[in-house]
């Protein structure tokens, strides 16, 4: 951690002159996502011009939530600050201090916006949380709020089930005897659900490719259309989208080995067909679709013991 603790985390908050509900907008939480640093930094910029009001409530933005993996241009620090979020009373990680400061900065909001890229092709999606329940998992009571919010952002697709999917996942890694933070269902909790335990609501959208010289645009459409939405700025009420098609995640599967391969270049999204064989294991083993329905996240470059795809089917969520 040479060097790092001397990096500091900037915010940047406008409020307006009436009460409203108070958004927290994050980039750059993975180093090498940097369309919502861009975009947030547009939005700052028009703020200050007079270009955009900010009528009521309040508004924080955050252009870099991870400084380290910012300047280093990689996705982390020290670690992945987006897995096992909470508060630490004895910081060694640079992205525990980075906790220690976003956590109580996520709790002092309402609702959050999280701007993410991905690494191989495909479109943008918003990622929801849990629908309505008492469980133990993710326990919430504010879906409908948090799906009008994603109806509103200008994405036409939806995606859910991360904690649940994730956390069958840990168990998996778990009964493989995978270290002991790796193989804890608190492991998958980031900024999101931890929003979300606050009492808030919360959404990760992804806006591309992370080259996708588009994927800027996309962010800053979204806060924008965030404020408007939640009143923050005098800006029309925007209409939800028309059509969103809505899919489910229901199993994750680990890269085991530096030899494991696809069996050819995956975009987010791609179809899939029951049985379709997705990649080889290093042993020539064959990864297969359980059922058909989607594929999502695919990482080629995914390091041993972590996330090398999802799948997805269709919900009728949305």
């Amino acid at each position: 951690m040479s060097g790092s603790i001397l990096l500091p985390f900037q915010s940047v908050s406008f409020t307006g002159t009436a009460p409203g509900a108070r958004l927290v907008v994050l980039g750059a939480v993975h180093g090498n996502e940097t369309c919502g640093t861009q975009a947030i930094r547009r939005v700052i910029g028009e703020i200050e011009a007079g270009q955009l009001g900010i009528v009521a409530g309040q508004v924080t933005l955050v252009p870099v939530t991870n400084p380290l993996a910012y300047a280093r241009g990689q996705r982390n620090g020290d670690r992945n600050l987006n897995r096992k979020l909470a508060p630490s009373d004895a910081p060694a990680e640079f992205e525990d201090r980075i906790a220690n400061w976003l956590c109580p900065l996520l709790a002092a909001h309402d609702a959050l916006l999280d701007l993410h890229s991905f690494h191989t092709a495909g479109d943008p999606f918003v990622m929801l949380g849990p629908e309505d329940n008492a469980g133990v998992l993710e326990p919430f009571t504010r879906a409908a709020e948090e799906t009008a919010l994603a109806m509103s952002l200008g994405v036409h697709r939806c995606v859910d089930g991360w904690l649940d999917t994730y956390a069958a996942g840990v168990a998996r890694r778990a009964a493989a005897g995978a270290p002991a933070r790796e193989a804890d269902v608190r492991y998958g909790i980031g900024t999101t659900e931890f929003m979300r335990s606050t009492g808030g609501i919360a959404l990760t959208l992804e806006c591309g490719q992370h080259d996708d010289p588009a994927a800027p645009e996309v962010a800053y459409r979204a806060i924008r259309r965030a404020l408007a939405h939640l009143r923050l700025s005098a800006a029309p009420l925007p209409a939800p989208v028309a059509q969103m098609e809505a899919l489910r995640l229901y199993k994750v599967v680990d890269r085991a080995h530096p030899g494991d391969t696809f069996v050819r270049p995956w975009a987010s999204f791609d179809p899939v067909a029951a049985n379709e064989i997705i990649g080889t294991r290093h042993d020539g083993t064959p990864v297969r679709t359980e059922s058909g329905g989607h594929i999502v996240f695919p990482n080629p470059e995914a390091q041993v013991g972590q996330e090398w795809f999802y799948l997805a089917r269709r919900s009728t969520r949305v």
